[in-house]
């Protein structure tokens, strides 16, 4: 995360470094990106990037962070909402603010573009890590909630359910970030997922 020298920059400036960043990271993927380019573009000296942060990965780090927190914020409504929903129907409507979140930010989703691109590589596991605790706690929260309204199955192991729903997270958004694009149609993947949840795999 950053240093303090970059909390206690003037906002403009901030912005500056940030939205340079975001453009970097947008256009090219976290190996290709360039620390010059990013300086040049923020117009700041290269040594004064590094007063801020330790390095291309603690900056990369910091903007995955920036994205979470305002999607969080873009979800707000349902989520403090979220009691107005049966269990299953609050899953949809979260995965289909996220798709509109991702559409009305498009840099933000060429990073995600550029990341799934690289499912292999190091900085993808070090990011999807870093998100897996968060996802974990928010599914056993909302788990728990079904199950106290009688809308989840009481004898499931939340811990275990929990753990897969992240994982599954994690492989939708393959499938989803698999074309480059995100659109309204990828909500039939997430239909597809939430209907096995729902129904599961045993023929009736």
């Amino acid at each position: 995360m950053p240093k303090s020298t970059f909390y206690n920059l003037p906002a403009n400036k901030k912005d500056r470094v940030i939205e340079a960043a975001i453009d970097e990271f947008a256009a090219f993927t976290y190996y290709k990106a360039s620390i010059t380019r990013i300086v040049e573009k923020a117009d700041i000296a290269k040594g004064s990037f590094y007063q801020y942060f330790e390095d291309k990965k603690d900056l990369y780090n910091y903007i995955i962070a920036l994205i979470a927190e305002e999607k969080l914020e873009y979800l707000g409504e349902v989520i403090n909402n979220m009691d107005s929903y049966e269990f299953f129907q609050l899953l949809r409507e979260l995965y289909s603010s996220g798709i509109k979140f991702a559409r009305a930010n498009p840099k933000l989703q060429a990073i995600g573009n550029k990341l799934y691109s690289n499912i292999d590589s190091p900085i993808f596991k070090e990011v999807i890590d870093s998100q897996k605790v968060k996802s974990i706690e928010f599914f056993q929260m909302l788990l728990k909630k079904g199950i106290e309204r009688g809308e989840v199955d009481e004898n499931i192991n939340i811990e275990l359910v929990s753990h897969m729903l992240t994982i599954l997270n994690i492989s939708l958004g393959e499938l989803i970030y698999e074309d480059g694009q995100i659109n309204m149609d990828d909500m039939k993947i997430i239909e597809g997922m939430l209907y096995v949840l729902e129904n599961g795999l045993r023929s009736s």
